[in-house]
C-alpha cells in the first residue's frame, strides 16, 4: 500500500504540531516497514542509520504524540515490546494478526470474521465496542515446511 506523508502532515498540523524532520523520519520508516510491526528499538535503529544525531527518547516520545493523534496504532503480540502499525485512514483497524512462534513473522489478516459476533455482544451485553484485537499463534509456511521435514527425519 503506498501512503502519502502530506496526509499525516495535516492531521499533525490540524492539532498544532508540525511535521520536524525528527517527526518525518520516524514516520517515513514505520511507513516503509508497516507491515513488519516494527518495536521502538527497530523503529531507532533505521532512523538512527540516517540520522544518527536522533535519540531514542525522541522516538519514544514521537510514537506517543502519534498514538495520541490515532497516526499509529500500539500493538501487543505478547513479546515484551510494544509494536507500531500505521493507521491507514480506513476508519476501521478491524485486522487480526498471524504470529509465527518459531520466527516471529507477523501477518495481517484483512477479513474480519467477528463483526456478526461483536454485534451480538453488543447486544446482549448492552455494550459499545469501539474495536478488538485477535492474534492467532502457529507457524508460518516457511516454518510449518522446516518443521515437516524435521519430524519426517525422525
Amino acid at each position: 500500500m503506498e501512503y502519502d506523508i502530506n496526509e499525516y502532515k495535516e492531521i499533525l498540523k490540524k492539532e498544532g504540531y508540525k511535521l520536524t524532520y525528527q517527526r518525518k523520519a520516524i514516520l517515513k520508516v514505520i511507513m516503509d516497514f508497516n507491515m513488519e510491526h516494527l518495536s521502538c528499538d527497530e523503529i531507532f535503529s533505521y532512523v538512527n542509520k540516517d540520522y544518527p544525531e536522533i535519540g531514542i527518547a525522541t522516538i519514544y516520545r514521537t510514537l506517543q504524540l502519534f498514538e495520541k493523534l490515532n497516526i499509529v496504532y500500539k500493538v501487543d503480540f505478547g513479546d515484551g515490546f510494544s509494536r507500531y502499525e500505521l493507521n491507514d485512514g480506513d476508519g476501521d483497524h478491524h485486522h487480526h494478526h498471524l504470529i509465527c512462534l518459531k520466527c516471529g513473522k507477523i501477518l495481517e489478516v484483512q477479513m474480519d470474521l467477528l463483526e456478526s459476533l461483536e454485534k451480538e455482544i453488543e447486544r446482549s451485553e448492552n455494550f459499545k465496542i469501539l474495536d478488538h484485537s485477535v492474534k492467532f499463534y502457529g507457524f508460518c509456511d516457511k516454518c510449518n515446511n522446516q518443521t515437516d521435514l524435521n519430524s519426517k527425519k525422525n
